[in-house]
């Protein structure tokens, strides 16, 4: 098993469960997790035994808390929609889940660059609220754009308010904030807040939409892509995503559960990636673009 030494399997307390909308919270007692785990890494949650349930199930850390009060807890948020997820939402406090993680590769803080603008889309603000708070403990500027279809599926709005210093909120039937979607809010925060780094936490057609709009404006990004993860550890390669090399001499199908799932999305090859069209496709002569390393 892949992983690295800083990841840790454990009998993990639930400490409570909540409802947030169209999702379920699950907050845990794990400090051997909490204690290394970064913002845009995630956990691994088993299943019970049987027949029905083979794989374990995968969310993003939403939060870790290593001091105070709740030092040694991490929550995760659940959106349900099959048997695994609807399983966990009925877990309630003082049971045990058995629990790997922190995995996959965190997002990295610019060093410089001060103004941050947070995209999320869906559950996976998640994660970015959780990079919010890192951003800001280290003297960042925090904007968000939070995005979802309705209300019920806006994350934690009044926790996205208090964490950031501009905000934009949008919904697409208009039940929250303004009616529209993400992209239609970015121009604007980015001249308004003075963008300087953009990270996002979306579906993959909307970080792809973000990844060109930070093309064409030499903004630099990370995004947490979705896919869907068989083992989470880097043996089964059912995540993989073509990425072109940081040289442009030719691309690699990394896995995103280890490889990412946080990554530059200038060196993804979008067009092969969410194409139905094979995926094995030569380099061309000229080869791929050459991507600036991140301003950290």
């Amino acid at each position: 098993m892949t992983g690295g030494p800083s990841m840790r399997r454990v009998r993990a307390e639930i400490l409570s469960t909540r409802r947030l909308g169209a999702y379920h919270s699950l907050t845990l007692v794990a400090p051997e997790i909490a204690e290394r785990a970064r913002p845009g890494q995630f956990v691994a949650i088993a299943m019970p035994e049987g027949r029905e349930f083979v794989l374990r199930r995968h969310f993003s850390i939403h939060q870790a808390s290593r001091r105070g009060g709740w030092a040694g807890t991490l929550e995760f948020a659940i959106e349900p929609g099959g048997p695994g997820t609807a399983w966990l939402t009925t877990a309630r406090a003082h049971e045990f889940l058995d629990v790997i993680g922190p995995l996959g590769k965190a997002f990295a803080y610019p060093k410089h660059l001060t103004n941050c603008l947070l995209v999320a889309e869906g559950h996976g603000a998640a994660s970015l609220y959780f990079l919010a708070q890192e951003l800001r403990a280290r003297h960042k500027r925090v904007d968000m754009i939070v995005g979802a279809e309705d209300l019920e599926r806006v994350f934690k709005p009044i926790e996205a308010k208090r964490l950031s210093q501009a905000i934009a909120i949008v919904t697409a039937d208009g039940s929250a904030g303004e009616r529209g979607t993400v992209l239609e809010a970015l121009p604007d925060m980015v001249e308004r807040c003075g963008t300087e780094v953009i990270y996002a936490a979306a579906p993959a057609r909307t970080l792809e939409r973000v990844a060109a709009f930070c093309r064409e404006r030499h903004i630099p990004a990370q995004v947490s892509v979705e896919e869907t993860f068989g083992c989470g550890v880097g043996l089964c390669f059912s995540c993989v995503v073509p990425v072109a090399r940081k040289d442009g001499s030719g691309y690699d199908h990394l896995r995103a559960c280890v490889d990412g799932p946080v990554m530059n999305p200038a060196r993804i090859l979008w067009d092969r990636w969410l194409s139905e069209a094979p995926r094995m496709i030569p380099t061309p002569p000229e080869g791929l673009p050459v991507v600036r390393s991140w301003p950290g």
